[in-house]
């Protein structure tokens, strides 16, 4: 058999960067939906845009995984194998506020990524857009709605209709799903020409809507209830739970930068959780602005959204919290008002009993009451998920054994594995071996059965 080929890439996002492997075999035609993840290494430390004070150590933050890679990919393989870094919406807000400092972090996990074997090609940062469309494309790819092998390895087309893809990151969310409906916004419309096929897709991500740029957002809005005073209650915190929040660590992002108070930001303020859902989902959902809208719909923020339509797939964060609701709370998830009810659920759980739960999530535990409500104001009143249309999402991390995310996606287009065109019939050799195989098989069947029959009629005529 031939030897695989592969590929690398970074997945450099706001709170922490991954690397996956890829391989395939090199022996197929480019054409082929048989792209699967090989490894994937979890960078120790925070995400590549924290390091903006001091560059360099962005860089050297990747050297453990990279040193895996050397492992995981064969050593005759290495300068064969392309190597992608693609950095969100930290990156993206980091570039907001420093330009300079974005690209002095860019040029230190550059010059780390040249320095290592590989066919390096290059460290950007992605845009909002490019972030959905590659997310929806390595959920469809993986789950061969685009193009399938069939049993004598001919191509297949299913002419499946395409699933949605919702993510949910540290830093901006995406929704992203083909539409039949006129997208009145053409900076949320994406044609794409995959296999032979036409996809009109509709995405849009947004920035501060990731999940650790809500919870700031939403830090900010209660300090500015309370006042600024020395102590705040959090009604989204569970009772019994408490903590010093310093300015400096909610206001040093633009998500954040038009509320900044006029108070130095080494203050801090003590902070005290009161667990009470309904007040917590009424600041969380001054995190929406749904007023004014340009277009005949909107989702939120005066965003043009088709009415969704068609199955979903929910990963990343979406994925964490359905899923802590799931097995922590013991929940099922299936309409709307399950996930309020949950949400409420872990909001009235005091501190003590949330331990008691889950003794080995402490880090995250505070945030869940918030950030269920979030997911569940996100999808409803957000996106406009209703009864009929919330069953039809699945909230999962994987298809098979490989991570759902923008970075399959991104290495296929990049490395043009998927083309435009329809591929080939493919009467490869292979498939011409089943044939002659199947022929082969058939004819011997119907010999025997010729001979058994003539064998049983000699048997018959000699016994009269």
């Amino acid at each position: 058999p031939v030897s695989p080929q592969y590929g690398i890439v970074l997945d450099a996002g706001s709170s922490h960067t991954a690397m996956f492997v890829y391989k395939w075999p090199a022996d197929k035609e480019n054409d082929t939906g048989v792209v699967s993840e090989h490894s994937m290494c979890d960078v120790q430390g925070p995400g590549i845009s924290s390091y903006s004070s001091a560059p360099l150590g962005a860089g050297h933050s990747l050297v453990p995984c990279l040193n895996q890679a050397l492992q995981d990919v064969p050593a005759e393989k290495h300068a064969s194998t392309p190597l992608y870094l693609g950095a969100t919406a930290g990156m993206r807000l980091l570039n907001i506020r420093s330009p300079q400092a974005s690209d002095a972090v860019l040029s230190a996990v550059t010059a780390k990524l040249r320095s290592y074997p590989f066919d390096f090609r290059g460290a950007k940062i992605l845009s909002g857009e490019e972030e959905g469309v590659f997310g929806w494309v390595t959920a469809n790819y993986l789950l061969e709605n685009f193009i399938k092998r069939g049993w004598l390895g001919e191509w297949i087309q299913p002419k499946k209709t395409t699933l949605g893809a919702m993510d949910l990151g540290g830093a901006s969310t995406q929704i992203t799903f083909e539409t039949k409906d006129t997208i009145e916004n053409p900076q949320n419309e994406v044609m794409l020409k995959l296999y032979g096929q036409m996809y009109k897709v509709y995405t849009h991500s947004f920035l501060c809507y990731g999940r650790d740029q809500v919870l700031r957002r939403l830090l900010s809005k209660l300090l500015q209830a309370g006042n600024y005073q020395a102590t705040v209650s959090n009604p989204c915190w569970p009772t019994g739970y408490q903590k010093n929040v310093s300015l400096s660590s909610i206001y040093d992002t633009p998500c954040t930068e038009q509320e900044r108070p006029s108070l130095p930001l080494g203050t801090s303020v003590a902070m005290a959780g009161t667990g009470d859902g309904n007040l917590c989902a009424l600041y969380v959902d001054k995190l929406f602005n749904v007023t004014a809208c340009p277009y005949s719909r909107c989702s939120f923020d005066g965003v043009f959204q088709p009415d969704v339509s068609g199955h979903f797939i929910a990963f990343s964060a979406f994925f964490y919290t359905v899923d802590f609701i799931q097995t922590v709370m013991g929940r099922r998830v299936h309409l709307p008002s399950d996930l309020k009810g949950a949400a409420e659920a872990v909001c009235a759980s005091s501190w003590s009993q949330l331990l008691q739960k889950a003794p080995n999530m402490e880090k995250r535990l505070p945030d869940y009451c918030a950030i269920s409500m979030f997911v569940y104001l996100l999808t409803t009143k957000g996106y406009n998920f209703n009864n009929g249309s919330f069953p039809n999402i699945a909230f999962q991390k994987k298809a098979g054994e490989t991570s759902i995310g923008w970075a399959l996606g991104y290495m296929l287009n990049l490395t043009n594995m998927i083309p435009a065109e329809e591929p080939a019939s493919h009467k490869s050799l292979l498939y011409n071996n089943w044939v002659l195989l199947i022929l082969l098989f058939v004819a011997t069947t119907l010999t025997a059965l010729v001979t058994a029959a003539c064998l049983l009629r000699r048997s018959k005529a000699s016994a009269i």
